[in-house]
């Protein structure tokens, strides 16, 4: 890009800041009615809660003002190429997601798009697609060449379900075709893709890995949201629950930037709300024969008893180590006899005591008002933001790192 481009892109971060969202939505809206075949592709509940709308009209926005050194974004570009990875996206998607994104441009700005801003707009997404291509593919070749490694979407076989608490269901999955799988750090997600028969098409769903790896299988636990009456709310969860052993689902290879290495030589925090239980589980499971010398401390909370998943199965890890404590929170706590659980919500300067330790790593999974009140509250007790690591279920809207 020209310096003269570069500027004029700069030109436009007010109207961005103004207008963004009615930029993305337009342009979703003319994708969708121009190529219905990506509703297969794009979680169409995002669509519908304006998650997805937001997210895209905040990458753009923070593309424009980083325009003269887009390398300070690559953290979330690398987090984008995990999801995107996660969806076997195409260069030639990305061709199509380009040329309505420059002709929403032109529709929604008008006469302020003139033939220079769009060439500008047009040369700034041609090297950003450019960018992520380049970081997919390197995503793409390194799970190829694990041992089981694959691209792109895999049949698999639903072996087994666990009911894990009143609204999460564990359910395994070993691949059709019998043939190895691959690996995967703990934290990270696959992507499930089933048929959905109310819309008439395919929606896919990222769900963490929730236990440590095993050759036979893969796992994942599921909540069942809540309708409350909206058409996408809920649909792929509600549509899993109702899946039987022996049903099939299509699977693409472990991905996401949420993970724990293997060996880690310094004490950790887990702070989990709900199914955030899930990745920091495997987690645990994962490094529990490493841990010995290290605490690690687990803060959980949940709404009451019924909807707790994993409590026996984390009581007995805390029982039978002294490495691991626990700290149960239900919002709701008058249905337990567990004199253990505190009533309310996690609040970590109450907490301090038992979660400030020296050269710790601390991981927040949950909802995303959960995420941002724990993170928020480590700044203010101190923490550094390279010691905390988050996982946002769904498109990316937090950026504090």
């Amino acid at each position: 890009m020209t310096n003269d481009q570069k500027n004029l892109i700069k030109s436009t971060v007010p109207i961005l800041k103004s207008n963004g969202i009615d930029l993305t939505k337009h342009f979703y809206s003319r994708m969708f009615m121009h190529n219905p075949e990506l509703k297969n592709v794009f979680n169409m509940g995002n669509q519908a809660s304006g998650k997805q709308q937001n997210a895209l009209a905040g990458a753009v926005l923070a593309y424009a003002e980083h325009i003269e050194n887009p390398e300070v974004l690559i953290g979330v570009l690398k987090s984008i190429g995990n999801k995107h990875v996660s969806l076997n996206i195409t260069p030639e998607q990305y061709d199509i997601v380009g040329l309505h994104l420059i002709a929403s441009i032109k529709e929604v700005l008008g006469e302020t798009a003139d033939d220079k801003l769009i060439e500008a707009w047009t040369e700034a997404y041609n090297e950003l697609a450019q960018i992520m291509i380049s970081i997919e593919n390197d995503m793409y070749q390194s799970t190829m060449n694990k041992t089981g490694g694959w691209k792109g979407w895999r049949k698999f076989v639903i072996t087994d379900i666990i009911e894990e608490s009143s609204e999460i269901k564990s359910f395994y999955l070993q691949p059709k075709d019998q043939k190895a799988i691959a690996d995967y750090f703990p934290g990270q997600y696959i992507s499930i893709k089933i048929f959905v028969p109310t819309l008439a098409h395919e929606q896919p769903r990222q769900y963490s890995l929730s236990s440590a790896y095993t050759e036979k299988h893969y796992r994942i636990s599921v909540k069942r949201e809540v309708s409350n009456d909206r058409l996408f709310e809920g649909i792929v969860s509600n549509e899993m629950h109702r899946k039987k052993t022996g049903d099939e689902v299509w699977v693409t290879a472990p991905s996401g930037v949420f993970y724990e290495e293997f060996i880690i030589q310094r004490p950790r925090i887990f702070i989990s709300g709900g199914v955030g239980v899930t990745p920091l589980l495997s987690m645990l499971e994962t490094n529990k024969n490493n841990l010995e010398k290290n605490n690690v401390v687990w803060l959980h909370s949940c709404r009451n008893e019924k909807v707790h998943a994993f409590k026996e199965r984390i009581n007995h890890l805390s029982d039978e180590n002294s490495w691991l404590t626990t700290h149960i929170f239900y919002d709701n706590d008058e249905e337990t006899t567990d004199k253990n659980v505190k009533k309310g919500r996690i609040n970590l300067h109450e907490m301090k005591d038992d979660v400030l330790l020296e050269n710790a790593k601390y991981y927040i999974c949950g909802p995303d008002a959960f995420i941002k009140v724990q993170y928020n509250s480590l700044l203010e007790l101190g923490i550094p933001k390279e010691d905390i690591l988050y996982e946002e279920f769904g498109p990316q809207l937090l950026n504090f790192n």
